[in-house]
């Protein structure tokens, strides 16, 4: 074998070998080395096709070495030009809130709303389900105007004032105005915080039959918003971290502030959402903001009064009620009615016997005539076609004929006045 190879191995001259002896010589000689470059270059053997691609792996490996450096470069410059973007998305949002704050009409609506009628009118209906759907027809009449306060009182003069008692037939006295209660707070809050705040009960066996309230706060869960309705969860975070709120939404909110489980918040989204994070964040606002700030009817809240007196006494306002309208047959023409500005309205409709029968019925009241406890007493349906119009009824006409008159008491304040909270 090794005898074949040695016959098939070409026989190198004597010449060729010192001639390669001799250029190796000559190579080792740097100053004749740099002399004669040019001319070893060109007597340099061809490169042969196996060494040809080491070559081209080089050059290869140089120009990805180029493009990661390239591209390394570029993936900085566009760090950069986000983070100056951000900065100026944030400057500008500022500013428009600044200019915001500044304008007077960024306060939205500044004057509240309140309407009070007698539970009693309940008991006019024949079956649980026709008193159901009457709570109905007045919680919707409520909301189309913008009603911010429905005060429920008993006419009677019985000392109610929680919604913790429990519907026991048609036309029990006292019940009427706890089952009114309820059910105009189920119609108000938002679907997706039902399940926790209202347990089944009797009282609303016949509440999802009812038309929806659709108010502004009422969103489905991709409805975009600044403010949201919420309940805190009871989830731990880490201290410092807030809590998280179920708003909703398809992630959960997490607040600035800590606060107990259970509660029912207004919170106001930030601006700026990160779509990657598994969390929105948020911070918990007063309930009035959306309609101060955003202009935003934000539903109404419920309150029991034990009779017509306390609906005046127990304001939750701090300097009451600054405007009051009675509303009766025996009232002044509301057409020729005129509205000062106020911060609290308050509007009071009567039961099935008016506002008469809840007078002489509170024993707080030393005075026979109910128009000497209002500011002003109108009828709000002059010419009625009807004996009798019914309180669902009132609050339409009547709410619709001072609709007009509260514009325009507040003429002056949309043009640029302003009214203190």
């Amino acid at each position: 074998m090794s005898t074949d190879v040695s016959a098939k191995r070409p026989h190198v001259a004597p010449s060729e070998a010192a001639e390669r002896h001799n250029w190796k010589k000559r190579r080792t000689q740097r100053p004749e080395a740099a002399a004669t470059h040019g001319t070893l270059m060109r007597d340099l053997p061809v490169m042969d096709s196996e060494s040809a691609p080491v070559c081209s792996a080089h050059r290869c490996l140089a120009s990805s070495w180029i493009s990661v450096k390239e591209a390394k470069k570029q993936t900085k410059e566009a760090k950069l030009l986000s983070q100056l973007d951000k900065q100026h998305r944030k400057e500008s949002e500022e500013q428009q809130e600044q200019q915001e704050a500044q304008s007077p009409r960024a306060r939205g609506r500044p004057y509240t709303v309140s309407v009070a009628l007698p539970g009693s009118v309940l008991d006019n209906a024949q079956s649980p389900e026709l008193r159901t759907y009457l709570a109905g027809q007045i919680a919707r009449a409520c909301v189309v105007f913008a009603v911010d306060e429905i005060v429920v009182f008993d006419e009677y003069g019985e000392d109610v004032k929680s919604v913790e008692g429990e519907f026991k037939g048609v036309g029990k006295k006292g019940h009427a105005c706890i089952q009114l209660a309820r059910i105009l707070q189920y119609l108000e809050c938002p679907q997706y915080l039902r399940k926790w705040f209202f347990p089944k009960h009797q009282d609303l066996q016949y509440a999802g039959l009812l038309n929806p309230l659709d108010s502004p706060h009422h969103m489905r869960i991709d409805d975009e918003s600044d403010f949201r309705e919420g309940i805190v969860l009871d989830r731990p975070l880490k201290p410092g971290k807030g809590s998280l709120v179920n708003c909703g939404m398809r992630k959960d909110v997490r607040i600035d502030k800590r606060l107990q489980s259970g509660l029912r918040v207004t919170v106001k989204l930030n601006k700026t959402q990160h779509q990657e994070s598994k969390l929105c964040k948020g911070a918990v606002v007063a309930p009035h903001l959306p309609r101060t700030q955003g202009g935003l009817y934000w539903g109404y809240s419920v309150r029991l009064a034990s009779c017509l007196s306390a609906v005046f006494t127990e304001s939750p306002h701090e300097e009451g009620y600054d405007l009051t309208i009675g509303t009766s047959e025996r009232g002044s023409n509301v057409d020729r009615a005129t509205l000062s500005p106020f911060r609290h309205l308050l509007v009071v409709f009567g039961g099935l016997q008016g506002l008469e029968a809840s007078v002489d019925t509170d024993h707080n009241l030393e005075v026979n005539d109910p128009s000497l406890l209002f500011d002003l007493y109108l009828n709000t349906c002059p010419g009625q076609g009807s004996r009798t119009i019914r309180t669902e009824e009132a609050i339409l006409v009547s709410m619709a004929g001072l609709r007009r008159k509260i514009d325009d008491a507040f003429l002056d304040v949309s043009n640029g006045a302003s009214t203190d909270e």
